[in-house]
């Protein structure tokens, strides 16, 4: 499994949520610092679009660690919620392409 680790004292709002990502998941250049954009980009794990820095295996699951969640959830108390949200609509959209989940979200 892949893991992926985002440093919670970091984020203390959307526009720090999105620095921390691009840093982490080593998003594209032209990311465009929405939720919409981390979606897309985080939809194609599997795929050789080179969205991420990520390229997972057939049935690999990329393990995304909130380190100090707590602090995200005292600064920024929706966006955990949102992003568990979206974890599941993406691998919903895996599972309707016949692939298993790509997606595990931790918090710690």
């Amino acid at each position: 499994m892949a893991v992926v680790q985002l440093n919670g004292a970091a984020i203390v709002d959307e526009a720090s949520f999105h620095a921390e990502s691009r840093r982490a998941f080593g998003f594209p250049e032209g990311y465009a610092d929405s939720i919409d954009a981390w979606v897309d980009c985080m939809s194609y794990l599997r795929d050789e679009e080179n969205m991420t820095r990520f390229q997972l295996k057939p049935n690999e699951v990329l393990e995304i660690v909130f380190l100090d969640a707590d602090k995200v959830k005292a600064a920024v108390p929706e966006l955990l919620e949102e992003i568990a949200f979206c974890v599941g609509g993406i691998n919903e959209r895996y599972e309707d392409y016949g692939e298993k989940p790509a997606l595990k979200l931790t918090l710690r």
